[in-house]
């Protein structure tokens, strides 16, 4: 089995470059067949790294002079920052040197230059954000979370086929269920872009395609793909990580309020913890740019060692399914 090389932006987001190579250090002892290409300030980078243990032959520093700031506009910051570790290791994705990139960097940044710089398959006409939110029976794949605020029905066809490829071989879910979110399950209700997305999406015969999903029964599980434009499903993503946020503070406040709830916590603890870790963000991974040229995941600004470390664990799954040779031969023939 071929080992799979991810570039990892060590200085991209808030807690870099600790968390981005304590998460590296984990992911190569954890997986043998990882390489992961720490890419920045190459003496703070090693200084960090000389702290741990790991294997000598599956990390890499590369050095990149220059930081994308996580304020700074997008295209300006892609186009003039040439070394910045974001847009070395980008470059790294496009000439073959790495097969992913993983940051926590600038959103809008990572956006432009999967794109501009990585490529986009032939075919597909925007590549949706499309991170994994927790469920009542697992997982959901939710696309588009943030790439692209204005979408056009053919977006969300391409983006429901893309989603169902990625659930069906990386997360091993059967002949996914796709759903469309709407303001109600009949068909007449929507904006425009639901109900010209309707029908187009009816028609598909390589996708199973259940109909409109109201926001209140995507934490139950309904759909294991969600498509919507950007502005829609970042909206339900945000209030998604607020909402499991809070209900966790609630809980662990409400268990600790009398003696009698305390000695209750005790003996709930273990299976408590193991109830709220599936709703961590930390547990799935960032969100990949479906459809560019090379894998690109972007994973949260705030993010730790354990999602980076599952980021990178992500990014061997998707190269030893070929997603994107699956996501070529399903949408290449398009224009």
């Amino acid at each position: 089995m071929e080992k799979v090389t991810v570039a990892l932006d060590a200085m991209g987001g808030d807690n870099a470059p600790i968390e981005m190579v304590k998460g590296a250090v984990d992911a190569v002892n954890k997986n043998s067949n990882v390489t992961v290409k720490l890419v920045g300030v190459k003496d703070v980078i090693e200084k960090e790294l000389s702290q741990y243990e790991y294997k000598k032959d599956q990390i890499e520093v590369v050095h990149a002079s220059e930081i994308i700031e996580t304020g700074e506009p997008p295209v300006e910051a892609i186009r003039k920052k040439k070394d910045s570790s974001l847009v070395v290791a980008m470059n790294m994705v496009k000439d073959g040197t790495a097969d992913a990139l993983v940051s926590a960097g600038n959103s809008g940044a990572i956006l432009v230059g999967g794109q501009i710089i990585v490529g986009r398959i032939k075919g597909v006409e925007r590549p949706p954000m499309a991170p994994l939110i927790p469920t009542a029976t697992g997982v959901t794949l939710l696309l588009d979370a943030g790439a692209n605020v204005d979408a056009k029905p053919s977006n969300l066809v391409q983006w429901a086929r893309m989603g169902s490829i990625y659930m069906e071989n990386v997360i091993g879910i059967k002949n996914p269920k796709v759903a469309i979110v709407n303001i109600g399950a009949e068909e007449e209700k929507g904006n425009a872009l639901v109900k010209e997305t309707m029908p187009l999406l009816k028609q598909l015969t390589d996708i199973n395609f259940v109909g409109s999903i109201e926001a209140r029964d995507i934490p139950s599980g309904a759909a294991d793909v969600i498509v919507a434009d950007a502005f829609v499903g970042n909206v339900i993503l945000k209030l998604y990580e607020g909402l499991g946020s809070t209900l966790i503070k609630k809980i662990k406040g409400g268990l600790m309020s009398s003696l009698r709830s305390k000695i209750g916590a005790l003996l709930i603890k273990p299976a408590l913890k193991e109830t709220l870790k599936s709703f961590s963000a930390d547990e799935h991974g960032g969100a990949p740019l479906l459809g560019c040229k090379g894998l690109v995941v972007k994973s949260h600004g705030n993010s730790t060692r354990k999602e980076i470390s599952n980021s990178i664990i992500q990014c061997i799954t998707f190269s030893e399914q070929k997603i994107n040779e699956k996501i070529k031969e399903n949408l290449g023939s398009e224009e």
